[in-house]
Order: structure tokens, then sequence, then C-alpha cells
């Protein structure tokens, strides 16, 4: 079993900077005795989900799946989305068991994937939460998850530092602190997202594009500025053919407003509800209604004031850092909050992950609150 679940993970793997809003989720069907009748993996959304992808393969290997098991990667959807219900593909096809690593979260679906199949005489089998397969099939839909459960996209902070926590020089250069393979990883966490994140004054200070470009992918994420009082310039680099780009605003604009609608750009405003805080972006609604505009991942690259906004509210789930083996003095710090009269204080990480990328080290540390979802 855990074998066609793992082969399942990898299909789903190769679906990780396609499926956005939809989760990456891998399907193989197999006779009884284990003979690989078909096998795929969800596509761009609108199009086919794994379960069909494998059912079409099996046809066009020419494999009848009447009686046959898919070990898919989440539970087969059993609504009308952008696509028909998979469990109902299943059904029709014939087949007699399904293996699931999880429940879909999404609340229109969850459990009812498997009672519908459960109705039809199918046979389901769904891994406990705490299995390792399990584990790693949400993880890589942890953003999906998150929207689903919380209600808000799951927030990756990237950072680019040298050893002593130091984003740029005293004088604000920062290119290139970090190596060419430092620099490739990190757009890869990019092209995996649904958003990059940036404020206003990265936008100022670098003219960024913010896009992927040093690895492929079949699509660009959206784009989310945080720009209180509508300063980003018209001939911004940002603004590319085809993409979407929101910028949310506090102070209102009209003039600037139609003008950055005219560049393909969508304007939202969301202040603060409080005196101090109304001509400041609400950061905290501005990532409920990113949920609800289907943003999964949220990937922030923004400047030290920002990302101490996004950490001293609470916002952050995890921080994705390259440590470059240099020492740079005074210098931009990574996320700029506090001061802290208590160590208590401190905002607590759990260290996920480390490893070597070329002569850098990339640490994702992950917010104790985000475990608990």
């Amino acid at each position: 079993m855990t074998t066609f679940l793992k082969q399942a993970l990898t299909l789903a793997q190769k679906s990780l900077y396609l499926t956005s809003p939809n989760p990456r989720v891998g399907c193989v069907i197999t006779t009884p005795t284990g003979e690989v009748l078909g096998q795929g993996h969800t596509q761009r959304a609108g199009g086919p989900h794994a379960e069909v992808m494998a059912l079409r393969d099996a046809a066009n290997r020419g494999n009848s799946v009447k009686g046959a098991t898919a070990y898919v990667t989440l539970e087969p959807c059993s609504h009308h989305g952008r696509t028909g219900p998979c469990c109902d593909a299943l059904i029709a096809a014939g087949i007699k068991r399904v293996v699931s690593t999880n429940t879909d979260p999404n609340p229109v679906v969850t459990g009812q994937g498997f009672e519908r199949l459960r109705a039809a005489g199918v046979e389901v089998e769904v891994l406990p939460p705490e299995h390792p397969l399990a584990v790693e099939c949400r993880e890589l839909n942890i953003g999906f998850f998150s929207r689903m459960i919380r209600k808000t996209p799951w927030v990756r902070m990237k950072m680019a530092a040298s050893l002593d926590g130091k984003t740029a020089l005293d004088n604000g250069v920062s290119q290139w602190i970090t190596s060419p393979e430092a620099r490739t990883d990190g757009h890869a966490w990019r092209a995996r997202a649904c958003a990059v994140f940036t404020g206003i004054g990265t936008v100022l200070a670098d003219n960024p594009k913010l896009d992927v470009r040093l690895v492929e992918t079949p699509r660009q994420p959206h784009l989310v500025i945080v720009d209180s009082r509508l300063e980003t310039p018209l001939d911004a680099a940002l603004f590319m053919a085809g993409r979407t780009v929101f910028i949310y605003a506090a102070v209102e604009n009209l003039a600037k407003q139609a003008s950055l609608e005219a560049r393909g750009a969508t304007v939202i405003y969301m202040p603060g509800t409080t005196p101090r805080t109304e001509t400041k972006v609400d950061l905290a609604a501005l990532l409920r209604d990113l949920a609800r505009r289907e943003i999964n991942e949220l990937h922030v690259e923004a400047g030290h004031k920002l990302n101490g906004s996004l950490v001293r509210e609470g916002l952050v789930d995890e921080i994705l850092v390259y440590l470059a083996p240099k020492l740079i003095g005074l210098g931009s710090g990574m996320a700029h909050f506090g001061p802290l009269t208590h160590l208590g204080d401190a905002v607590e990480l759990r260290f996920h992950s480390v490893e070597q990328i070329g002569p850098d080290l990339r640490l994702l540390a992950r917010a104790l609150k985000s475990d608990t979802f």
C-alpha cells in the first residue's frame, strides 16, 4: 500500500507549480495484485484532477479499471466546481477500493467524497493523520489546508542575510549577499506560491519584478503590494502582461487608483479600524481577503519594516532564510519590531529543515502557533 501512495505523492509533487489554487494531488490505479493500470496528477485549475488523469491514462493503455484500487493523496472531491466530482468518475469506472492519505479540508467536500464512495459499495481506507505519508502529503498542500481551515493563506517570509543577520549594507546595498544557487532556490519557492507579497518601500527602493525567472514554471504567481498611499509608480517593473497585481491601500486616491487600474492592477482599500491605524493597511484583514481570492501560499519578500509588522502581529507561519557565510557588521536587519523587555516575549520558532544550498545555508523555521491548526 505505501509503495503506491509514495508513487502517488511523487506524481503530486510534479504539479507543485501548476495547480494553484487547487491542491496538488497524485493518483495511481492498480489491479488487486499490484499491477499499475494508470496514473496521473492534477492539472491547471479548470483542468482534470489526478483521478481523472489516472483513469484517462489507464484507458489510453487499453486497461480496464473495473475492480481496481485507486491510491490518491487527497480525498476525491464530491462537488461541482471547475470540474465534476472525482468520486463519481471513480464509481462510474468501476473502481472497488480507494486508499487516501488525507481527508479534503474543503468544507464542501470534507468526508462527503468518502461517503459517496462507500454508498456506492467502494471500500475506502484513509491513513491516520499522524502517518508519515499523510503528514508529507499535507505539507505539500499546506497553503490549501490553511486557506480551508483558517481562512487565511500560509504566510512564508523569505530573507537572504549574512551570518550576522544583515539583509543589506548600512548604505542600502543588498545585491548580492547570497549565492546564485540560493537565488535560484529562492525562485523555486516563489514559483510554488500563489502570490508574492511586498511593500511599497521595496518597490520604490529596488523597482523589482518579483517574478519567477530562474526556474521553469507554467504560471507566474500573482503579486500583492502593501501601498497605503498609492505611491506605486505607473512605470514600475512589476507590471507585466497577464500578471495579476493586487495593491492594498489605506488612503483613498481615486485619480491614482484609476491610473493603476489602467495598468492592470486591482486596488483594494483596507485601512485599519482605529484612528492610530486608519492610514495603514490592516494586514490581518488583507490576509483574510487574499484567502477569499483563493491565495493558498503567500511568499513574502519585503523590507525589515513590513517584515517586522507581520511578525509583530503574529501573521507569519514560517521563515525561509538563506544565510551566507560572511559578516557585514552595521546594516539592515531581517525584521524591525520591538524593542522587547523580556526574552520570554521573543517570537518562538521551530526549525523545520536545514540544508546547504551552494555555499549558503537554507533554514526553514516555523512559528509554534502554526503547528496546531
